[in-house]
């Protein structure tokens, strides 16, 4: 198309160099590759291997730990390129778990356990994609976990149950989140959850069983059912403060958000190039359909939302560190919002352009449109990001 986007946002240096090298890596893995795994859920294993190989999955980890000791501003890039390149959303998020998951352990884990673990995620030879989080019986309201951690001797035994948990078969560990003391016994809700690193090989078969969820969206990001039953954890396994888990998954939490919020916006980009490729081939009535405004102008109009979303990400993404956690917060509330919107409308878009082929897998819009109706969805919902708004930005009475 005649106007790459990309460059609409001033870049350093370094952004640069990680989008050049992003760019050739993901040059290899064309949209067939995509649409293979998509079509098996198949997880897309030489993808996330070559960047684990390159050094990518260590971006947020330290140089003096192994890493690339680079910010979210880098990481937005990253995975802005990585969607737009024709993976989408899936492709973006098949690492995110291996970026993110390191920055809590990077913050709190103890020395020992770093100075073991940390090279070992930067060069790609240990994974930690999966982050246990949401249960059956809690859904959004996370301080409701009923899955408990009880200590006994040097070690944390856990029962409960996960859901929606992703990538757990491509890791080798499991950042796992558990109540040590129950809800009813802590002046707060967010008290009492305490966060550990639970080795899966040794939980297999020993107390911990799991299941795959079927699904429509992001297939080859395969989510799963878990059931713990008596799973040990070693004390030294916990990270940073007994009770104090919920807090430290709070922070960052928002440079996590900004980065969702550019692989959504990748997810758009992408879809609307193919979008207007298609409205500047296809002639239907003696002319291309690109120039009837009925075509024309949804397509102009998700151009111009994602353009706003992306400044948007890009300003907070520069902008958080400074920031106190309320603002900070609202700020990547915002970026994800308007991204995963424009990424749905761009998405639409490209379908309706396409017609009957809107449908058809070998135009991949359809990929792109399911991939874009679930950014509406995860890592949290458009209603709980505005009611974050409602509340913290515009005082009003908490909602939920």
């Amino acid at each position: 198309m005649p106007h790459d986007w990309r460059d609409s946002v001033d870049l350093t240096e370094t952004q640069r160099l990680v989008r050049r090298n992003i760019r050739e890596i993901c040059e290899d893995f064309d949209d067939a590759y995509w649409r293979e795994k998509d079509r098996t859920g198949e997880y897309p294993h030489e993808f996330v291997d070559t960047l684990a190989e390159e050094g990518w999955l260590g971006i947020l980890i330290p140089e003096a730990d192994g890493g690339a000791g680079m910010s979210t501003a880098e990481a937005v890039v990253m995975m802005e390129e990585i969607a737009a390149s024709g993976g989408g959303f899936a492709a973006a998020q098949s690492i995110h778990g291996g970026v993110y998951n390191s920055v809590p352990l990077v913050k709190y884990a103890d020395e020992s356990l770093k100075a073991d673990l940390l090279p070992k995620v930067a060069s790609g030879d240990v994974r930690i994609q999966a982050f246990g989080l949401t249960e059956p019986n809690a859904g959004s309201d996370s301080t409701a976990m009923e899955t408990r951690a009880r200590k006994e001797g040097e070690a944390y035994v856990v029962d409960g149950a996960k859901i929606w948990i992703s990538r757990v078969a491509a890791s080798d560990y499991l950042l796992l989140m558990a109540r040590t003391t129950p809800r009813e016994a802590v002046d707060k809700r967010t008290e009492g959850i305490s966060m550990f690193l639970l080795d899966l090989e040794d939980a297999y078969g020993d107390g911990l069983e799991i299941e795959s969820i079927p699904k429509t969206a992001s297939r080859a990001v395969g989510s799963y059912q878990l059931w713990f039953d008596g799973v040990r954890i070693p004390a030294e396994n916990l990270i940073g403060e007994e009770g104090e888990g919920f807090y430290q998954m709070l922070d960052g939490l928002n440079e996590e958000r900004v980065v969702i919020a550019a692989e959504c916006l990748g997810l758009g980009e992408v879809a609307l190039e193919r979008g207007i490729e298609y409205a500047g081939e296809r002639e239907v009535f003696g002319g291309p359909i690109g120039a009837n405004q009925a075509i024309q102008h949804p397509l102009a109009a998700a151009y111009a939302d994602l353009l706003a979303a992306k400044k948007v990400i890009y300003d907070a993404a520069d902008r958080l560190d400074g920031l106190p956690r309320k603002a900070a917060g609202a700020e990547a509330n915002v970026a994800k919002y308007l991204a995963a919107e424009a990424a749905f409308d761009a998405a639409d878009a490209a379908v309706q352009t396409h017609g009957g082929f809107g449908v058809a897998c070998e135009y991949d819009v359809e990929r792109y449109f399911r991939e874009a109706r679930l950014t509406r969805l995860v890592p949290i919902t458009q209603q709980l990001a505005l009611n974050y708004l409602g509340e913290h930005v515009l005082g009003l009475p908490r909602s939920y």
